[in-house]
């Protein structure tokens, strides 16, 4: 058989398999039922039941949120009874604004102190070569211009 007739035989064979069968009819996607519902009728309504199971994390926030509004609330009521004693202007009432405020400024500056002397710690460090040392000096000159700050570098 040559070249020529087995392509040929090829190509038939490959037509009767696949390109001759009949294609079957695509599914449907949907489904829309228009006949008419009737107004009233003797069919009980169906049983559907509950089967949705709520998540942990949407429990405990919820209960969360009810914690903090009973916190909130009773924060409320505190601040309230405050403001009462508040209304009659007296040294206690006046004691009882001024010494909160002054116990969190004295309370800010010491954390304000600590924090300032726990960065202030510098080490010194010392670095011993034992072979020749280059330094290499890169200068970068930066322009920043237009709307956005476009920025461009160049290097000397």
């Amino acid at each position: 058989m040559s070249d020529a007739q087995a392509a040929a035989e090829a190509e038939r064979i490959l037509c009767t398999a696949f390109h001759d069968q009949p294609q079957p009819a695509p599914a449907p996607m949907s489904f829309r039922d228009d006949t008419p519902l009737p107004a009233f009728g003797p069919t009980p309504p169906v049983l559907q039941p509950e089967t949705r199971i709520v998540p942990a994390w949407a429990a405990g926030t919820a209960v969360a949120s009810i914690g903090i509004g009973a916190g909130i609330t009773g924060a409320g009521c505190g601040v309230w009874l405050v403001l009462q004693g508040l209304a009659a202007v007296t040294l206690t009432s006046v004691l009882m604004v001024t010494l909160p405020l002054a116990t969190l400024a004295a309370l800010a500056t010491a954390i304000g102190s600590a924090v300032q002397h726990a960065r202030a710690v510098v080490t010194h460090t010392e670095h011993h070569y034992n072979a020749p040392v280059t330094q290499h000096v890169q200068h970068t000159e930066q322009t920043a211009r237009g709307f956005l700050n476009r920025i461009t570098n160049r290097t000397r």
